[in-house]
């Protein structure tokens, strides 16, 4: 077949995205945790052997290709991939690693033909990653070949309307989270807040409380020890506390450690539609408890959502109408992974890896051929995963087992177009991404098949619709997800997922020289590096100038040609990144992880029409992003009133320290011994604290010393100082004692007091200081000042975070919550 030609392509009949609606969660009989067991116990899921699981690594070939590595990509692997020994040194390369993984996953072909030439397959798995064709989600990546060998990305776990189940869900939710995956959640099935509890006589805290909770334990586990913590909370439409749901993360420091999505249905949306009242039902009993008017609920939704991006929408009928949900009769998708992109029923998992779409991108058009034996041997890679997985709550193994669901995606999307040629935001640019994706799912199903022929359909095939229709067996439930692709797009040294550029040059903020001074980087996306060095553009002054925006758009110092195909998130309106979504959503079974950017100038109505355009256009899910919204705080007065911004003060610094600063100490008794307290002043007001008690390098000492510092850097950030005393005031120790007949309850409360006394004795000179005096207005002012609002920054580099996949990510050192 001729490189650069398109292939027809077909989909099987009856695979069409859109479906008249057959399902609908509220007409779903209530099941229980025993029943969710009892369904998925099978005796034919094959178990992998432990010796096949734990084989050592095959001998490296000398013949193998080196790996293609950025200097980005290095850093990374270095960082977050190899394996290291007790001194935090790398022990192998980035080709071991490579081969580390494809050694480990060849093994399960093994489970299906005993004289498997493992070598070959490992050969082939290998290529994919140092080819950077393909690369298989973080938590394979990581583990393959290592003593955890949890390689799944993604989790759904059900939470019945019981403590057992809350509590075990929780349970099960950190041993995932330790292993490096992420969670979904609906909360949708807990009594409402204030219902009957009969075994108590107490009322319900309803699912928002249990949000918290989640979040505060989850909070306190890090994600495999690699990246930040990620987790879908989701709520039906219908449920009575839907309003409380809606406004959980409208406070941007509550249930930080989830994403939020309401599961909207189609009754929900054609209301919204028609602007007509739905009704509200309790899980418990069944009944209606009140009817709202749905186009109220939405427009919540979106008041929220253009405040902080939250909460997002799953069109959850849409879901199980479709390729998402194929054995509607085990029972119905109620949630999704942390991004969106992934549907899975309760207990069910998935395994991940994208496709480099910019790999197959060549002068005379696609590589077609190229592209789909890659996609078979993505297919097969996946289909291991599976089996050489080690699942740390069994009834995750059985669903996933059963089910056998992959998620086949793409990364370098962008970069395609931009070797083709092709305009992002132009309807070319949108046909080539519904092109692409046809053919990867189509191919996809197609390896799926030649799976089952050799090693059998997945274990509950004969419960699907396909097995209905009379199609071939599959040997995976369904095969295509757009997920988001973090770091793995960066080893991959391609652009994330299917999203734009989301800038051609910026500004890192994290360097420092050698004498210990903050420096800026320019980091300036390859593509557009090449063509502007290509026709003698290149200059500092015009890297400076496109840094302020990102954009070339309205430049005048590059060419209409080049400003035509590098084109950044935010040259694109709303619409034009659903119309992309949309377009991949057609051939993709699964979900797709994508934000849609706004302006910070976009209106609530603006997001209303991405929310219902999204519906419309035939997208599973949507989740959005206005620039800057994380960085204000939104007020609203009355339930008439229209999301208003109060902007919140820069980044605080502490001042720096003079020469010469001037104060007093005094002795105080507590129950570990005497504490001497030293507090200064600068010109401006009170500046640093020291404090001893006992002698040096006891633990009592440390403490009081770190607390001091503590307040030291709070006073030289100009933190009120009563604010400082009321924190330390009150703290009670083991051993309180009384001086000069006042009761000292600890060392902490004796700071507060000190501080407190030296206020007093200044005032009584009459020297009350400015920074108690006029702080808030010295922090308007020092707001008003600057040209700059305050910023989510990364917390290891201190870069600005930025928001594209369905994800938070940071574009300096990598960090993500994703993939």
């Amino acid at each position: 077949m001729k490189e650069g030609w398109m292939p027809e392509t077909k989909i099987p009949k009856g695979l069409d995205l859109i479906k008249p609606t057959i399902v609908s969660l509220a007409t779903e009989k209530k099941r229980t945790n025993t029943e969710h067991k009892k369904d998925y116990f099978l005796d034919k899921i094959k178990k992998t052997p432990e010796s096949l699981l734990r084989a050592q690594t095959l001998e490296m070939p000398n013949d193998l290709v080196k790996p293609e590595l950025s200097k980005n990509a290095r850093v990374i692997l270095k960082k977050r991939y190899l394996i290291r020994d007790t001194n935090g040194k790398a022990t192998e390369t980035a080709q071991d690693l490579y081969w580390r993984v494809a050694s480990n996953i060849s093994q399960a072909d093994k489970l299906y033909d005993k004289n498997a030439k493992i070598i070959e397959s490992a050969k082939k798995f290998y290529n994919l990653m140092a080819q950077a064709e393909f690369m298989p989600n973080s938590p394979c990546l990581r583990g393959a070949g290592r003593e955890m060998q949890q390689l799944s990305a993604c989790f759904v776990l059900p939470i019945e309307d019981s403590l057992e189940s809350i509590i075990t869900t929780l349970k099960h939710a950190c041993f995932i989270f330790k292993t490096g995956g992420g969670c979904g959640y609906s909360f949708s099935r807990l009594r409402p807040q204030n219902d009957q509890i009969s075994t108590t006589g107490n009322n319900a805290g309803g699912p928002v409380s249990f949000m918290r909770v989640y979040n505060a334990a989850i909070g306190e586990i890090s994600q495999g020890g690699i990246r930040m913590g990620a987790n879908m909370g989701m709520l039906r439409c219908d449920h009575p506390d839907i309003e409380n749901f809606i406004n959980a993360k409208s406070n941007m420091t509550a249930i930080t450690n989830f994403n939020i999505s309401v599961s909207a249905t189609d009754d929900f949306m054609k209301a919204v539609e028609e602007g007509s009242d739905y009704d509200l039902i309790n899980p418990r009993t069944g009944k209606i408890v009140e009817s709202r008017n749905a186009r109220e609920i939405f427009n919540k939704i979106c008041e929220n959502a253009w405040r902080n991006g939250d909460p997002g929408m799953i069109f959850i009928d849409r879901v199980n109408n479709s390729t998402s949900n194929p054995v509607k009769e085990l029972g119905l998708v109620e949630a999704t992974n942390p991004c969106g992109e992934q549907p899975l029923l309760p207990y069910e998992s998935c395994v991940l890896g994208s496709i480099n779409l910019s790999k197959f991108a060549k002068e005379g058009g696609m590589a077609w051929n190229q592209l789909r034996e890659v996609i078979y041997t993505a297919t097969h890679f996946l289909d291991n995963v599976i089996d050489m997985n080690i699942f740390i709550v069994p009834e995750i193994e059985q669903k996933t087992k059963g089910l056998r669901r992959i998620g086949l995606g793409v990364m370098g999307f962008a970069d395609m177009l931009i070797k083709l040629g092709i305009n992002y935001n132009s309807q070319p640019g949108v046909e080539m991404g519904e092109k692409v994706m046809e053919f990867i799912n189509t191919e996809a199903r197609a390896a799926s098949q030649n799976l089952a022929k050799t090693r059998g359909a997945y274990p509950l095939f004969e419960k699907s619709d396909d097995f209905k229709r009379g199609d071939p067996a599959l040997r995976n439930l369904a095969r295509t997800t757009i997920a988001p692709t973090g770091t793995i797009s960066v080893i991959a040294d391609c652009s994330s997922g299917i999203e734009p550029i989301f800038a051609l040059v910026h500004k890192r903020k994290s360097i420092w020289d050698k004498s210990g001074a903050k420096i800026e980087l320019l980091v300036v996306d390859k593509n557009f590096e090449h063509i502007i060095k290509e026709r003698g553009l290149d200059s500092q002054e015009l890297m400076d100038e496109i840094a302020k925006t990102g954009s070339v758009a309205h430049s005048d110092k590059i060419p209409a040609d080049i400003k035509n195909i590098f084109v950044v998130a935010h040259d694109l309106k709303p619409t034009d990144h659903i119309k992309i979504q949309a377009a991949f959503q057609k051939h993709t079974d699964n979900a797709i992880s994508k934000t849609v950017n706004f302006p910070h100038s976009a209106t609530v109505e603006d997001v209303k029409e991405a929310y219902l355009s999204s519906y419309r256009m035939g997208c599973k899910g949507i989740t959005i992003y206005r620039d800057g919204s994380r960085d204000t705080q939104v007020l609203t007065v009355g339930s008439d009133q229209k999301p208003t911004e109060t902007l919140v003060a820069p980044k605080v610094e502490p001042r720096e320290r003079p020469d010469v600063v001037q104060g007093s100490t005094e002795k105080i008794a507590t129950g570990m011994g005497n504490l001497f307290i030293t507090i200064n002043e600068d010109k401006e007001g009170l500046f640093e604290v020291f404090a001893q008690i006992g002698k040096s390098g006891g633990d009592a000492g440390a403490l009081v010393e770190a607390i001091a510092r503590l307040i030291s850097i709070a006073l030289r950030s100009r933190i009120p100082v009563d604010i400082i005393i009321e924190q330390l005031k009150g703290i009670r120790g083991s051993n309180p004692v009384w001086q000069n007949g006042e009761l000292i309850l600890s060392p902490p409360d004796a700071l507060g007091k000190a501080l407190e006394r030296y206020l007093a004795r200044q005032k009584e000179l009459g020297l009350v200081f400015k920074q108690i005096k006029n702080q808030k207005s010295k922090i308007k002012n020092l707001f008003e000042k600057s040209s700059i609002k305050s910023t989510n920054l990364c917390p290891e580099c201190g870069d600005i975070l930025i928001y594209e996949e369905g994800c938070v990510k940071c574009p300096g050192c990598k960090l993500t919550k994703c993939g």
